[in-house]
């Protein structure tokens, strides 16, 4: 892991190998950023301001003083390359736009980028960007959920979705489940489940849950919100 204060040519194996580019260091950008790496995810991050590139020398595969917003120089980082790119900028909605209508422009198959307002993020949902995530928003949702005794991993998708981290409420252990009767009733899906230390699987018709396990569900922010706080209380 190095700083440049020049412009590398990133490997194109790089970029094609599942890294992530995130353009934009600021307090979104940067979190984003080292999650990735905390979950063995490589990472490009792009920022102008030297202060905060020299700050996450080390920590991030590569990390680059660079404007985001020109074009030859995202080129000259094989951002095009990439699968996948966050825009992390917030300050500036300008520039934010500017980013990631090129990142489209490019084909980057997956993109995602913060939205500071709610015109913000119809602009970005109008060129093309697919997925627009709201931070302040976002983090206060999970608060709001941490301060009720809700699910603690609780995730926004769009305005009227949400997926949520939680156990199962005793009347789903020990059955098998049935996913249609479960929509009827908590208006939420079951979509995997885990038990501790091992890997994610998916759910059907027939699972059987046990009071050990951790479980996915998927639904409105309100249905999955009193999904968690039943599930709270067993």
């Amino acid at each position: 892991m190095a700083r440049f204060s020049f412009l590398p040519r990133v490997p194109a194996h790089f970029a094609q190998a599942g890294a992530v580019a995130v353009l934009g260091l600021g307090r979104f950008g940067e979190a984003v950023a080292l999650e990735l790496m905390a979950e063995d995810v490589e990472v490009l991050g792009v920022d102008q301001n030297g202060a905060v590139v020299q700050r996450l020398d080390g920590e991030l595969t590569y990390v680059v003083s660079a404007d985001a917003t020109d074009a030859e120089v995202l080129k000259q980082l094989s951002v095009p390359e990439f699968d996948r790119a966050v825009v992390g900028i917030t300050e500036d909605i300008a520039a934010s736009i500017l980013v990631a209508s090129q990142l489209i422009g490019f084909g980057v198959t997956q993109v995602w980028a913060a939205a500071v307002s709610s015109q913000h993020g119809l602009i970005l949902d109008q060129i093309g960007v697919h997925h627009v995530v709201y931070p302040e928003q976002d983090m206060g949702t999970r608060v709001a959920h941490l301060v009720r005794g809700g699910q603690p991993k609780f995730t926004r998708v769009g305005d009227n979705y949400a997926v949520a981290e939680t156990v199962p409420p005793a009347a789903l252990v020990g059955v098998p489940l049935d996913p249609l009767e479960i929509q009827v009733r908590y208006g939420i899906s079951v979509i995997g489940k885990r038990k501790a230390g091992r890997a994610w699987e998916f759910t059907g018709t027939g699972t059987v849950l046990s009071s050990a396990d951790r479980i996915l569900v998927a639904g409105t922010p309100e249905k999955t919100g009193a999904f968690g706080q039943l599930s709270a209380r067993g």
